[in-house]
């Protein structure tokens, strides 16, 4: 049924017709208009890389290519990162070991012993606190779940990896000795490297 401000076989806008003209039939026009644009976007960008890679102008640049690892893009301040544990004024973890971080991980990735911590004002303490990072899914839950601000994902670290699925298992003690990303989201901590990454 026709709408009451269209006719039945007009439409709604002239210039975006949904019936095509002899020429938009055959679509040439059209192929040679995108072999067009991606000529130009191609020779363009290949011209401005050789500016920048030969004859070393730093303003000229190509339109996508960021020569990594060398340069890296910026990334976002929420962007969810390697996780790290959070220390009290006295050094011992902020975490309390109420599994929170634990029971709300959509990939039962953290694994947490619970212990009696020697400040009797603090109940508990965690002695073991794992996070298997070749199961996480990097969702952020354990950070908005945890009551005590005891767990971040602000490192800024990225590219960690490991050649066994035990590497990728990182213990209190390694999450413990990160630190928070610079302003700029540039990592201030080294990143950690499993044991059968390193140098023999």
């Amino acid at each position: 049924m026709a709408s009451q401000y269209q006719g039945a076989n007009t439409p709604a806008d002239p210039k975006h017709s949904s019936r095509l003209g002899l020429r938009q039939h055959f679509y040439l026009a059209e192929v040679f208009g995108g072999l067009k644009l991606t000529g130009l976007r191609f020779f363009a960008n290949m011209w401005r890389h050789t500016l920048h890679t030969i004859f070393r102008i730093k303003s000229a640049r190509g339109a996508v290519t960021i020569q990594y690892p060398d340069e890296r893009r910026p990334y976002a301040t929420r962007l969810r990162s390697l996780h790290r544990l959070v220390r009290r004024e006295d050094g011992s973890p902020r975490c309390v070991a109420c599994m929170m971080c634990e029971t709300v991980c959509p990939a039962h990735c953290i694994y947490i012993v619970a212990t009696e911590h020697p400040n009797p004002e603090i109940e508990k303490v965690p002695e073991r606190f794992d996070i298997d990072l070749g199961k996480c899914v990097f969702c952020g839950y354990c950070v908005q779940a945890c009551p005590e601000d005891a767990i971040r994902m602000d490192t800024g670290i990225l590219e960690f990896s490991s050649y066994s699925r035990g590497g990728m298992i990182y213990t209190k003690e390694t999450l413990l000795a990160l630190e928070a990303a610079g302003p700029n989201g540039v990592p201030t901590s080294p990143v950690p490297i499993p044991a059968d990454r390193r140098a023999p």
